[in-house]
């Protein structure tokens, strides 16, 4: 599979509508998804990776399996949040989205991903109410680095991190956060000056552990020099790929940081809904910008999607959990969080720990995906002007 183009233009938009200015910064969360033949506005359950048909459901309260991510232990699967508070959607009903993230702790899930840019900011509250009840059972992620003014700006000072780091703290009904992600590196903020601020936190109590997402080798290094990082998100599906190429997955293996791929199912690519009809609502759906969703690329990527079928029925599965599966049998240090607003839609989700990947199945797979270049950028120009320079 050959790496994503890279935008040609390396320069950062100065002043965004609101709308943009959420787009750019929620794309380091987990997408918000639409059916073939529908646009986001019109779809009522627009959730990542979903199919109308689950495949192996797991059963209220079982035991999931654990994974560290460096030294915080959290469940193999996560669950994504943003797509609750409606980036790209009208925001889902609120009790709905409770009981869909009570419904992921009862299965098991420990893991649950959040942002102050998401919303901005109703998502923390909509975690926090629902998740202060069983606070002390499960951790809690969420991000930094937006200034959330108006514009696509960056801002990861020191002072900006102490102060809204309190704001989230507030938000989020918690004395602690498990780990705090810096959202996008800030290329006008050294990386040490972040680390160090995270540092201070830590010492403090409010922060437990550090993340990064998106973020180069070379800014991965220089943070954990000075604060360990625990772990760095960013997007990685089967049809996402490129931190394979560039060096982030082997990083984080050497130096013992966790990966937590966001869009684990291709922003809804992976889960078999989409064709050459599909259409992507240009005020409503951020993937109208998406080179690889365009009406020119999109048909050229559909052999993909077309052999993931295919594989997961001989698996017994979907191809949402077969993408799943892939990446929970890649490392024991991944940890996906797919996205959604369904409980339904969560437990095909959860399914993918029933569907067994041996060493031999991995490379079957990956040896077929090479037979499937993948054209256009993942993401559009404004989304990739915020990514860490040589990710």
């Amino acid at each position: 599979m050959k790496q994503e183009n890279k935008s040609q233009s390396g320069h950062r938009p100065q002043s965004l509508s609101r709308r943009d200015m959420l787009t750019l910064s929620a794309a380091g969360g987990v997408m918000a998804m639409a059916s073939p033949g529908q646009t986001a506005s019109k779809k009522e359950d627009a959730s990542e990776g979903q199919t109308t048909t689950p495949g192996p459901l797991r059963k209220g309260n079982q035991q999931m399996q654990m994974r560290n991510l460096g030294t915080l232990e959290v469940s193999e699967l996560g669950l994504g949040c943003m797509n609750m508070s409606g980036n790209y959607n009208p925001r889902a009903d609120v009790q709905q989205s409770i009981k869909t993230i009570r419904k992921a702790a009862e299965n098991g899930v420990t893991f649950f991903d959040t942002a102050e840019v998401y919303g901005p900011y109703i998502n923390e509250d909509l975690v926090g109410e629902a998740l202060q009840p069983i606070r002390n059972h499960i951790k809690i992620a969420t991000k930094f680095g937006f200034a959330i003014d108006g514009t696509a700006a960056l801002n990861s000072r020191p002072e900006h991190i102490k102060k809204v780091v309190e704001e989230s703290l507030k938000r989020l009904r918690t004395d602690r956060i498990d780990l705090y992600y810096q959202h996008r590196v800030d290329p006008n903020v050294p990386i040490e000056d972040v680390a160090g601020a995270i540092k201070d936190l830590i010492s403090q109590g409010k922060i437990l552990h550090f993340g990064l997402s998106e973020a180069s080798v070379k800014t991965i290094r220089r943070a954990h020099a000075v604060q360990a990082v625990s772990a760095v998100q960013s997007e990685y599906s089967l049809w996402t790929r490129n931190v394979e190429l560039n060096g982030v997955l082997k990083t984080c293996e050497e130096l013992g940081i966790g990966f937590v791929p966001w869009s684990p199912v291709g922003a809804g690519f992976l889960t078999g809904k989409y064709d050459t009809t599909t259409m992507f609502d240009e005020k409503a759906d951020f993937r109208a910008g998406f080179p690889r969703f365009s009406k020119a690329f999109l048909p050229l990527n559909m052999p993909i999607i077309e052999w993931l079928k295919s594989y997961a029925q001989k698996k017994g599965a979907t191809p949402s959990q077969i993408a799943l599966a892939w990446l929970l049998a890649k490392s024991p240090n991944i940890v996906p969080i797919p996205g959604t607003r369904s409980e339904l839609h969560l437990l095909e989700n959860l399914g993918a720990q029933t569907v067994s990947l041996s060493a031999a199945d991995v490379q079957e797979i990956d040896t077929l995906l090479s037979k499937f270049p993948v054209y256009g950028d993942r993401m559009g120009e404004a989304h990739m002007s915020s990514i860490d320079y040589t990710v």
